[in-house]
C-alpha cells in the first residue's frame, strides 16, 4: 500500500474539505517520525535518548496537573528533567519523553487550514524538544520568530 502525504493535492485547506480521513495513530506516528528525520542531523543528535509517544489526548492526571480543563488545549508535552537542569553527579533519572496528542493537533490543523499537517506536527515536536533543552515557551517562540 502506498503511503500518501498527510495533505494530498486534492485537499482544500481553505474550505476544510479533505479528500481522505484524518490519519490514525499509526499514520500520525509516521508523520511525527518523518518530521523528526527532517530536522538537521546535529540537532537530532543533541536530542539524545528522548522517547517519543503519540496518544489521542493527554490523560486526566496530566491535564489536571497542568490546570488544563479542555484536552484540546494541549497538543504536546515534554516530560523529564531538561538538559539544562541535569548534572553528571545526579543519579540516573527516568527516561525523558515527548508526547504528541493527535486529536488536539488535528483539531488545530482543521481550524487553521493554512498549514500542512506535517508542518504543524514538526512545529509541536520542535517546541517540545525545546523544553528538553531547557528553553521556555517564550524562548522557543523567539527562536521560531527569528527563523521566519
Amino acid at each position: 500500500m502506498a503511503h500518501r502525504s498527510p495533505q494530498s493535492p486534492s485537499d482544500d485547506p481553505a474550505t476544510g474539505l479533505f479528500a481522505r480521513p484524518a490519519p490514525g495513530l499509526d499514520e500520525f506516528a509516521e508523520v511525527a517520525e518523518a518530521a523528526f528525520k527532517r530536522l538537521p542531523a546535529p540537532f537530532r543528535q543533541l536530542v539524545g535518548d528522548v522517547v517519543f509517544h503519540v496518544q489521542e489526548f493527554a490523560d486526566e492526571e496530566v491535564l489536571e496537573s497542568l490546570g488544563i480543563k479542555d484536552p484540546f488545549d494541549l497538543t504536546g508535552l515534554y516530560d523529564g528533567i531538561d538538559l539544562a537542569d541535569r548534572s553528571l553527579g545526579d543519579p540516573p533519572t527516568a527516561q525523558s519523553r515527548v508526547y504528541l496528542y493527535r486529536r488536539p493537533i488535528l483539531d488545530e490543523w482543521a481550524e487553521r487550514g493554512d498549514v500542512p499537517l506535517a508542518e504543524l506536527v514538526e512545529h509541536v515536536l520542535i517546541h517540545e524538544i525545546g523544553h528538553h533543552f531547557g528553553l521556555s515557551d517564550e524562548e522557543i517562540e523567539a527562536i521560531e520568530d527569528a527563523a521566519r
